[in-house]
């Protein structure tokens, strides 16, 4: 039985409760240093870190099929393949088929801009500016000239976003070859694992690999399910409004969905802008509110709610772990701080499992009172 500490004063209780909380302060200040040294190298190796977090994702969306494939006597290496190339397949018809709807609208599309330019111009002439033709063509002007004097930041800005593309375009083919050879061997993995550092190690680690693994798998399908409603009803908006493309644009959308941030604000960006060429400024701005309504919904409720539940994670904790990834690594942070907040949690969850397990009951034989001895819960040392 614990008994209460006495202090001989109090000038001895305040100085073991400073004692404590420096205890304590430096124990938070090493962890936060250690958070801080593990930050720096996944940023320093960022190159290396993003193709591999990729292709895991990408393995999650190929395995299930693949796996179906080699419980009907295919080898690994040709079901990889086989789901490898049907995946992009599919993946490219996907583009082709939004493609050429864009290619044959694009014509409706540019006599509806030239009317809204023309549109423009009379609104301008009439109050309250009352501009004239040669102040429309005096403005005009002063903006050609405006863009040449910016002419080298603008081709600096073009440089490096094709060398953002490029870095893009390599990374992801490294990305699919890792993916490849994440399905061919997935298998070995584990067994490889326990071998390396022993059977007792290993299975904690394989254990806790294999829950990660299902929890990568539900935050695929969590994100795809989130990108399907912002398709479905962004489209049902362009579809009721008469805006031309309603299809491609809702593919958009579901494809834009997997890319946080940027990719929702492009694809309600060019819902906007169709709108607006085609339909008008009225029509533009019910889709702008239907956008912004959309996104919200899915941003601040919807996506908190299915990734909580299928991640078992808190909304709040959705939120602040996605706000602290863009923080700290940007587009790409954003988008893989959820699934290794829930990696995280799940080795957290795995740890408390195995001290509860771990815990035994031992006799507490100080019982001055006579009492019968208490059982209390103890770690082993």
């Amino acid at each position: 039985m614990e008994r209460e500490r006495r202090w001989a004063d109090k000038g001895e209780a305040i100085g073991h409760g400073v004692s404590w909380l420096a205890r304590w302060s430096l124990r938070v200040a090493l962890a936060a240093l250690g958070f801080w040294m593990v930050v720096w190298v996944i940023g320093q190796l960022w190159v290396v870190v993003m193709p591999v977090l990729l292709g895991l994702l990408i393995t999650t969306v190929l395995w299930p099929p693949a796996r179906w494939l080699m419980s009907k006597g295919l080898n690994s290496a040709l079901s990889a393949t086989i789901v490898l190339v049907v995946g992009l397949a599919v993946l490219g018809g996907v583009i082709a088929a939004i493609s050429t709807s864009i290619a044959s609208g694009v014509p409706e599309i540019a006599q509806s801009a030239q009317k809204a330019v023309t549109q423009l111009q009379d609104w301008a002439s009439g109050p309250p500016f009352n501009l004239k033709d040669t102040d429309l063509d005096r403005l005009i002007a002063q903006g050609v000239d405006q863009v040449k004097s910016s002419i080298g930041s603008i081709a600096n800005g073009l440089l490096t976003g094709a060398g953002a593309v490029t870095s893009g375009v390599v990374t992801g083919l490294v990305a699919l070859l890792l993916a490849f050879f994440f399905v061919k061997d997935g298998m070995r993995f584990t067994p490889w694992v326990r071998g390396l550092i022993g059977e007792r190690a290993g299975g904690h680690v394989t254990t806790v690999l294999e829950r990660v693994w299902v929890t990568l798998g539900s935050f695929i399908r969590s994100q795809a399910i989130v990108s399907l409603i912002d398709a479905v009803f962004i489209g049902l908006g362009l579809v009721i409004l008469g805006v031309p493309l309603a299809i491609p644009l809702a593919a958009l959308t579901f494809l834009g969905g997997f890319i946080p941030i940027i990719g929702a604000f492009i694809a309600g960006a060019l819902a906007v802008l169709v709108a607006l060429v085609s339909n008008g400024l009225t029509t533009a701005i019910i889709m702008l509110v239907i956008v912004i309504v959309v996104q919200q919904v899915e941003g601040n409720v919807l996506q908190p709610i299915l990734q909580s539940r299928s991640l078992r994670l808190h909304a709040a904790v959705v939120l602040l772990v996605v706000t602290a990834g863009t923080s700290i690594y940007g587009i790409a942070g954003a988008f893989f701080s959820v699934p290794v907040a829930a990696a995280v949690a799940v080795v957290m969850r795995y740890l408390g499992e195995v001290i509860e397990a771990r815990s035994v009951p031992v006799m507490d034989t100080s019982h001055p009172d006579g009492d019968e001895p208490a059982e209390t819960e103890r770690s082993p040392e």
